[in-house]
């Protein structure tokens, strides 16, 4: 029997028709269809699906990002096109297992005993022989060998002679049976657990996605789906301590609460480490209540390890906070003043920072990992001010050479740098940026720094201020630099002091040093910028105005004397807070030379005030994973199918055998012989079990 691509003709009296149907039901179509599906595959796995659209604006822009939209290349396993390409692949298949199942069942029960003596001879494995055996003696006995053989036979008497026909692995016609009721089946199991029942409420049922932030309870009936919906794929984040009996179904345009018929308390949430830090496992100890009858069930969740009640399965997804509890000191950022102040926050939860800003907590880490191998500065992940191009080769020379230095993340060393914290800082316009304080210093260079990343975009990678640890341990020695370089009075201070130090006593020592002195505060000021920006973006600004050749020279001496300016200024600053000079050596000069890339970073940085975490209590919280999926055994028979079908096709060999038996006719009492066989697939292996063959079959009994 041999398959064919043709589809099904009715025969009717409308030729398109015909040739609709005929296109639908044939194996070409499929096989386009299951073409586009995979490629569509191919887009949802590359694209990351139903992630927030600010997202999706970011990272494609304005046109694209429409373009992509009503594409529905966010959401593609739900798009209409999709779905429907999956109908039309289910009825496709559906039909070419009606057309061809029924030829290939009667295929495979057939003998197929309507051959002749003259056909068995064009075949390409044959062989005669003679035996002093009566026909029907040698039926029966190649009959019997081919059974112990592992074939089926069958012996019909035919007009001048007796055939045995044999067959063996007429099961591989399964394989394509099997192969393709698994496509038809999956694809009713992957239906079964869309969210095509949503799509129906939300089209007929008047329900319609939750567009803000609120509280869950608080949330109205139309945005709520109730406990009988048929499936659904949801998340609960449960705090210790805490209930909670409803998921959240993210939509396109907000989100649906789902009602669930049992309540979930988290008793304990409980997280190991490996010694790098990272999560090594993670549980959570949870007792569920049914919400109709009272009765309880005591279970613990892990990954890979969920509890199922009721037709619903909680799967451990992940861990939150829930809720910490953060007491942080603010610097200020800007001005001169530096005096620090308290705060204390609460994850989710807000402070008002002043009438112009708001913090919005919006997560906290005990733990975090990071890479602090050695790295090449081509690849430091950047810092506030990096992404600002300068237009002149001198500009960009200078951001080159003065540069914060990180390491290469190629050579991984894995270490836990201790607490961070997250948060929002909202204007009264709201805007919004979002900062990331690592609680510990991390050393970089060989060097502790602050880390402060801050990012405009939920999209867009943490760039980092960097703010180099002092001889305590804080950022104390820093902000007090930063507040100095600020202050007009403080810069003159440093001025003179570097002016004195650098000018040897000598005649006409004083118009020197006065004039250093000038050169020295305009370098200062320079340094410190204006409203709009300052730092070595200023800097350069002003070196742009000398002649290319001399610029260089100009740098030269412009950044020995900033050098030398700002040390003192730091002598200045301590001085103001009634602390001794720091002494001047190498660890000190390291720590300057930082501590100029974060002040020129620091102009960057968008926020009034600089957040250290000092304490916290820890709250923490399980993200749950709630599903109800009644097609999921549906998809677990369509795969054992596939299974099943594959292994058929590529593992069972069908082989047909005819002997055709009659007398001899230059032996009166004896008889001829002539035997032929076939497969579909020719191989070495089929090529060994005809030469057996071949030599047992015509041995004597």
């Amino acid at each position: 029997m041999s398959i064919t691509t043709t589809g099904i003709r009715l025969h009717t009296r409308r030729p398109a028709l015909n040739e609709a149907f005929e296109l639908l039901s044939s194996m070409r179509f499929a096989i386009t269809l299951l073409v586009m599906i995979a490629i569509s595959a191919v887009i949802g796995t590359i694209m990351q699906q139903n992630q927030p659209m600010p997202n999706y604006v970011n990272q494609f822009g304005p046109f694209w990002f429409e373009v992509f939209a009503r594409l529905g290349l966010y959401s593609v396993y739900a798009t209409w096109w999709f779905l429907l390409m999956m109908a039309v692949l289910v009825l496709s298949t559906s039909l070419c297992i009606a057309r061809n199942a029924p030829k290939m069942v009667k295929d495979m029960r057939s003998w197929r005993e309507n051959v002749r003596e003259q056909s068995l001879r064009n075949f390409h494995h044959k062989v005669e022989w003679t035996v002093p055996l009566a026909p029907g003696a040698l039926a029966q006995q190649l009959a019997q060998r081919l059974g112990h053989a592992g074939y089926r036979a069958k012996i019909v008497e035919k007009e001048g002679g007796t055939l045995v026909a044999a067959k063996r692995g007429a099961a591989n016609k399964f394989g394509y049976i099997f192969a393709h009721s698994a496509i038809v089946v999956i694809c009713i199991g992957a239906t079964l657990d869309s969210d095509l029942p949503i799509r129906f409420q939300e089209a007929f049922m008047g329900k319609v996605p939750y567009p803000g932030d609120g509280v869950i309870a608080e949330i109205p009936a139309q945005h709520r789906l109730g406990v009988g919906n048929l499936t659904f794929r949801g998340n609960s984040v449960i705090g210790e301590g805490q209930t909670s009996g409803t998921a959240v179904i993210t939509r396109p345009d907000g989100a649906l609460i789902q009602e669930l018929p049992f309540t979930i308390a988290l008793k304990k949430f409980t997280i190991d480490f490996y010694s790098t830090g990272m999560p090594k496992l993670f549980a959570s100890e949870v007792v569920a209540r049914d919400n109709a009858t009272g009765e309880t069930k005591t279970a613990t969740i892990e990954v890979n390890k969920p509890f199922i009640w009721q037709g619903i399965a909680v799967y451990q997804s992940s861990f939150a906070d829930g809720g910490s509890q953060l007491k942080v000191s603010a610097f200020p950022m800007q001005g001169t003043g530096s005096r620090k102040f308290d705060l204390a926050g609460e994850v989710n939860g807000t402070t008002k920072l002043s009438d112009a800003y708001t913090i919005e907590w919006s997560d906290f880490r005990a733990f975090n990992v990071e890479n602090t191998a050695g790295r090449d500065k081509a690849q430091d992940p950047r810092s506030v001010a990096q992404g600002r191009k300068l237009d002149e080769t001198f500009a960009q020379g200078l951001g080159k050479h003065l540069g914060s230095a990180a390491k290469n993340p190629n050579n991984k060393d894995l270490k836990n740098v201790g607490p961070s914290m997250q948060y929002k800082l909202r204007d009264r316009t709201g805007q919004a940026r979002e900062y990331q304080n690592y609680m510990q210093p991390v050393t970089l260079d060989g060097v502790p720094m602050y880390l402060s990343g801050v990012r405009a975009n939920p999209g867009d990678p943490f760039s980092y201020l960097r703010i180099p640890a002092d001889d305590e341990h804080g950022v104390r020695d820093w902000m007090r630099l930063r507040a100095a370089l600020h202050d007009p009075a403080q810069r003159t201070r440093a001025a003179n002091a570097y002016a004195q130090r650098m000018t040897p006593a000598a005649k006409g020592a004083d118009t020197m040093q006065s004039q250093l002195a000038l050169s020295a505060q305009k370098s200062l000021e320079i340094f410190a910028g204006d409203s709009a920006a300052g730092g070595y973006l200023s800097v350069s600004r002003f070196l742009e105005q000398v002649p290319k050749a001399e610029q260089e020279k100009a740098a030269d001496i412009f950044m020995k004397i900033l050098n030398g300016a700002l040390w003192e200024l730091w002598q200045v600053a301590r001085s103001e807070a009634n602390l001794a000079p720091v002494a001047a050596d190498e660890s000190h000069a390291r720590w300057l030379q930082f501590s100029m890339n974060a002040l020129s970073d620091s102009f960057f940085y968008g926020a009034p005030v600089y957040l250290q975490l000092e304490e916290f209590t820890q709250v923490q919280a399980s993200v749950f994973q709630v599903t109800r999926s009644p097609g999921k055994l549906v998809v677990y028979f369509g795969c054992l199918l596939l299974v099943l079908g594959v292994f058929s096709m590529f593992y069972i060999r069908e082989r047909r055998l005819w002997v055709w038996i009659r007398a001899d006719e230059g032996n009166g009492a004896g008889a001829h012989a002539l035997m032929a066989m076939s497969t579909q697939r020719r191989t070495l292996d089929f090529d060994r079990e005809f030469n057996e063959l071949k030599e047992k079959l015509p041995q004597p009994a």
